[in-house]
Formats: structure tokens, C-alpha cells, sequence
């Protein structure tokens, strides 16, 4: 019983680990950028949209298609920078150990 008592301490040590590295997170703005920079995004660290900016010279309306897909590329590139660093600090918090996504601790 004396391991498994320690087994729970330690998981709920790693779930407390786990909602600061969150709150971490949620303050975090990660900033993805596509077309050499003309196009950038920020993220939250919970990967909500906070601002975007477009260089003026993209706004020409014969050409909508190239700059919605440019937007497009920008979120791509923010969020692969969020899970990035999300993955990152998931690592710090587990030490190396993988666990399953979406995994609540204490069991």
C-alpha cells in the first residue's frame, strides 16, 4: 500500500506540474508567418487567434486568392510553432516520459 500511496503522490504532483505548464501556455502568443513575412498571426498558447497583419502591398484584389492562401500558411505555420513549444514544455513537465494526449492525472 506504501507504493501505491507514493504512486498517487506523484501523479498528483505531475497533474499540478501539468495545469501550470497550461497556464504557462495560455499567456503565450505564438507568431507564424508566410510569404516572407508579409503575412503573420499570432496564436494563443491555446491556439485562439489574437491579431494577424498584412503588408498593405497584398492587398491588391485581383490577386484575393494568393493572400487568403498565405493567411492560411501563417496559421499552419503558428500552430506547428505552438505544438512545438507545447510539446516542449510537456517534456519538462514529464521528464521524458511519453503519455498518451489528453491523459488527466491522477487516474
Amino acid at each position: 500500500m506504501k507504493n501505491l500511496a507514493s504512486l498517487m503522490k506523484q501523479a498528483s504532483q505531475m497533474q499540478a506540474k501539468m495545469e501550470a505548464m497550461q497556464s504557462t501556455l495560455e499567456g503565450m502568443s505564438i507568431e507564424g508567418a508566410a510569404g516572407a513575412g508579409m503575412v503573420s498571426v499570432v496564436l494563443s498558447g491555446k491556439g485562439d487567434m489574437r491579431s494577424i497583419k498584412i503588408d498593405p502591398k497584398l492587398a491588391d484584389p485581383s490577386d484575393m486568392e494568393m493572400l487568403q492562401d498565405l493567411i492560411v500558411a501563417a496559421c499552419a505555420d503558428a500552430r506547428k510553432k505552438l505544438d512545438a513549444t507545447a510539446a516542449e514544455e510537456m517534456q519538462k513537465v514529464t521528464g521524458g516520459l511519453n503519455l498518451p494526449p489528453g491523459l488527466k492525472l491522477p487516474f
